[in-house]
């Protein structure tokens, strides 16, 4: 097939009249059976470059992606061309993942993306031997490489599965982001005889600048500033999950519709969001980067970063989300240099320490262990485990073995020792990446130009629009009008306790601050750990003011408390003054019947759970039935003790059980 008759079934099928140079070179060498590592900007259109060939093959493309929200996007996309198009992933029932993959193996299915990490689901490994697969696709292909801004181990095994593929089989990674270095790790664990295409990173409507500023109050004076006078919608992006939800609450006092997202949102929450940001809902969302990846909006008018992030391809990465319809567009970062302590925790704690991989390797040495037994074994959360996982696997340690349809995880004996060198290797090179992105921030040279030279493109020289090229120095300053409204706000923003079940009769409580950016935290450590006597007043009022917020004038019929593990009697004198202040009944009956231990030395939620599972009883349960409780606490942490008691109560025939807290930790909101 020539370029003219593949353009022409292109216009037949896709309603797209002509190839850019490099789609039409990445897909002559498709169709020719050839290997590619295709490296292109955000919006260049690189899904065409797998879709287009996937229609002329006689089997299943299947295109490894790890992000959900382009799946969503491209199946509902290609289904409404009339291309048989499915995906698989984690956020779907398993009854209609079970029935995709049927459709995939009777032949009823053209393009199937999904995520690496169902490689290690047994009826997926079973199903996919019974497909007939015409080409595979990875997309986000630097997540193959430890180099790469985002490596993702299930990545491995989609390399492996490459490597059993004839020569001749048509392979295609593609990424809009890697680094020399990182192009040059893809290309040799796909294999022999890989063609690298890579083109401009240039993005001409992009004008980029960077805001000094010395506080995160002036962060939020100055993006409410932004915002009133700004056009359009855009992404602001935080460096923790707290911060999502704190940003939003300011700008929606500061007037602004804004909404927050983090990956610790359910399913159908995220799906709400990224469906409301397509339809322009709020001038803003609030986010991690968890959101962006894959979702197909070319009018993102801005992108400002309230964090600098991990590197200048993290960056280049994000940013890429935006403009995608070539029109004038705002990138801005806003810079505090002390903001660092972030992302080098992130680096420092991206693998964890020696000790830990000790503790997993010492479990496994006595019997092989599931994931979830792992957990409760070591204490460790889910992730450190993941990763240890991973690495051990990688130098043959331990490996997976199936018991039945039960995976677990076994010690090789005679196994080498652990080798750390390749750990210590990547923290460095992390490091390094983090102080480019600093320089990019203090640079005074072309911005656009920086970030492009740091990902292998040399052609830009001057954007001719960012901030340096421009001759502006951007710096910003609190106003006391705008310091007051920010006192107005943090005397009336309180987190929300999200502990609602199925099961239970518990609703979502509120908490009058969090842990770890205020000074309540100091206030609860000092009367918890140093003798500082009952919790202040000033907490007992913004503890209150958090009720009224939450639950306005309601009445309740009881003020329990949580029983103490080691505080003593500071809940139960704090719950006696609200229930006093608020003319509640208070009940001092709710007992533990085994000892527990503190809560906060359990790393997992596995641990968390067992430590609190069965050990309360309430004194005269007769009187829960139909009762209305505020439920007293000083710390929400996992949540794991107030779920407890709510289903405990619930048992009892409460109607309604409402947490109030002093505090809630950022721990679990990182």
């Amino acid at each position: 097939m020539n370029r003219s008759q593949a353009e022409q079934k292109l216009q037949q099928i896709f309603n797209i009249g002509h190839f850019y140079d490099d789609q039409w070179e990445t897909i002559k060498r498709i169709l020719n059976g050839e290997r590619i590592l295709l490296i292109e900007k955000t919006g260049f259109g690189k899904s065409l470059c797998y879709q287009f060939p996937a229609t002329q093959f006689s089997g299943l493309t299947i295109i490894f992606s790890p992000l959900i929200a382009l799946m969503r996007d491209q199946v509902k996309y290609l289904k409404s061309i009339g291309i048989p198009t499915e995906c698989v992933n984690s956020g779907q029932e398993p009854e209609e993942n079970t029935e995709i993959m049927e459709k995939a193996k009777n032949g009823q299915i053209k393009i199937l993306y999904i995520a690496p990490e169902r490689q290690e689901n047994q009826e997926w490994l079973e199903a996919v031997r019974n497909m007939q697969i015409s080409m595979v696709v990875i997309d986000e292909a630097h997540c193959i490489s430890i180099w790469g801004h985002d490596f993702r181990p299930a990545f491995r095994r989609i390399v492996s599965l490459v490597k059993l593929l004839p020569q001749n089989f048509p392979v295609l990674a593609t990424t809009a982001t890697a680094t020399k270095r990182v192009a040059e790790d893809v290309r040799t664990q796909i294999g022999d005889n890989v063609t690298l295409i890579r083109g401009n990173l240039l993005r001409e409507n992009f004008h980029l600048s960077v805001v000094k500023i010395y506080n995160e109050e002036s962060k939020m004076a100055w993006l409410a500033g932004f915002l009133q006078k700004q056009e359009g919608n855009g992404l602001i992006y935080t460096g923790t999950r707290v911060n999502t939800d704190l940003f939003s609450s300011w700008l929606q006092f500061a007037g602004i519709s804004a909404s927050n997202y983090n990956a610790g949102l359910d399913s159908e929450s995220r799906k709400d969001i990224e469906n409301g940001l397509i339809e322009n809902r709020w001038k803003c969302i609030v986010s991690t980067n968890a959101l962006g990846m894959g979702i197909d909006k070319p009018d993102i008018r801005f992108i400002v970063h309230t964090q600098i992030p991990q590197s200048p391809i993290h960056y280049y990465q994000e940013i890429g989300r935006a403009g995608r319809d070539g029109l004038p567009t705002r990138i801005v970062l806003l810079y505090n240099p002390g903001d660092k302590e972030l992302p080098e925790h992130f680096i420092n704690n991206s693998r964890p320490s020696m000790k830990k991989y000790e503790r997993v390797i010492d479990a496994l040495k006595t019997e092989p262990m599931s994931e979830w037994n792992l957990m409760r074994t070591t204490n460790l959360t889910q992730t450190q485990v993941r990763v240890i996982r991973a690495d051990l696997i990688d130098q043959g340690i331990i490996k997976e073995v199936m018991y039945g349809r039960s995976k677990k995880y076994e010690y090789q004996y005679g196994a080498p020792q652990l080798d750390t060198r390749p750990f210590e290797e990547l923290r460095n090179f992390k490091m390094a990446e983090l102080e480019q992105i600093i320089s990019y921030s203090e640079s005074s040279t072309c911005r656009m130009d920086f970030l492009c030279r740091y990902l292998g493109d040399d052609t830009v020289n001057h954007c001719g629009k960012c901030d340096n090229d421009l001759g502006k120095d951007l710096h910003y300053n609190l106003s006391e009008y705008r310091q007051k409204m920010i006192n107005e706000f943090r005397d009336s923003y309180f987190p929300e306790l999200e502990v609602e079940t199925n099961n239970s009769n518990i609703v979502n409580g509120i908490a009058c601050s969090y842990y770890g950016i205020s000074n309540v935290g100091a206030a609860i450590h000092r009367c918890k750990y140093e003798n500082g006597g009952d919790f202040p007043n000033h907490l007992l009022r913004q503890t209150l003011r958090a009720f009224r917020h939450k639950f306005e004038n309601e009445e309740f019929d009881l003020v329990v408390y949580v029983p103490p593990t080691e505080s003593g009697d500071l809940v139960k004198n704090f719950a006696e003054k609200v229930a006093r202040t608020l003319r509640f009944p208070l009940s001092p009956k709710l007992v533990k019947i085994t000892t527990t231990k503190p809560q906060k030395i359990f790393q997992n939620s596995v641990l968390k759970h067992d430590n609190v599972k069965d050990v309360f009883l309430y004194q005269n349960e007769s009187e829960i039935t139909n009762k209305k409780i505020l439920l007293i606490d000083d710390i929400y942490d996992s949540g794991a003790t107030i779920k407890e008691i709510g289903k405990y109560f619930t048992k009892l025939g409460a109607e309604k059980i409402a947490p109030l807290v002093i505090a809630k930790t950022v721990g679990g909101d990182i």
